[in-house]
């Protein structure tokens, strides 16, 4: 999923286009996806009027081999676009953030492996930041950090399962695959995700994203 735009970035170039490293960041992903399964079928999807500009762009780098389609207005209409490009012959399927190009291919293996167990599993970190609910009266409380949990991508299920999670409308309270899956009434297990699996949508973001590649801190 590669639908962002430089908005949060300040740039004029959408986000999974910037450069990390050596390449653009949606390539260093596609990389890494491709290492980790090489007989995959990838299916970047991508706002319209971008898919010319990527195309250019990817053919100045050596990324590999994908196929791109048109998203649609919202993150659940483009999943849905991505699926309908999948080959009805797949039996799992792995739905990532473009901007997450730092996801190891240990963790996109032990995931696809517990969802291939379980049919579907999403990484997770425990969060160690402190955390508030607030309510309409501006009032808040504290939450136990203990019950809760980061959630990443890749995000992996059956495709019989996420297909049949996807045959619906979009409802607001779709916030991720697993979201949508659960809706449908099935179990979301998951798996240890990693601290660097950081999704690039600020400067902030980017720059943390070098210096981790610079002192090789990614798995």
């Amino acid at each position: 999923m590669a639908g962002g735009s430089g908005r949060r970035m300040s740039s004029q170039i959408p986000k999974q286009f910037l450069m990390l490293g050596n390449m653009p960041v949606l390539a260093r992903t596609i990389n890494t996806f491709s290492e980790a399964f090489p007989s995959a079928d990838m299916v970047v999807v991508l706002p319209e009027a971008h898919i010319a500009m990527w195309r250019d762009l990817a053919a100045r780098f050596d990324v590999a081999a994908h196929r791109c389609v048109a998203g649609g207005a919202e993150r659940f209409d483009s999943v849905k676009c991505g699926l309908a490009a999948v080959s009805p012959e797949v039996e799992m399927i792995a739905v990532h953030d473009g901007v997450r190009a730092l996801a190891s291919k240990k963790l996109i293996i032990r995931t696809m492996l517990e969802a291939q167990t379980n049919g579907a599993c999403i990484p997770v970190m425990t969060p160690t930041d402190s955390y508030r609910m607030t309510d309409d009266n501006d009032s808040s409380h504290s939450l136990s950090r203990d019950r809760l949990r980061i959630v990443q991508t890749p995000q992996i299920f059956s495709a019989e399962i996420l297909r049949r999670a996807y045959d619906r409308d979009y409802d607001a309270s779709f916030t991720d695959d697993a979201s949508v899956v659960e809706a449908a009434g099935s179990r979301i297990f998951m798996c240890c995700g990693e601290q660097t699996n950081i999704k690039i949508t600020t400067p902030e973001d980017l720059a943390y994203a070098e210096y981790l590649l610079s002192q090789e801190l990614v798995r």
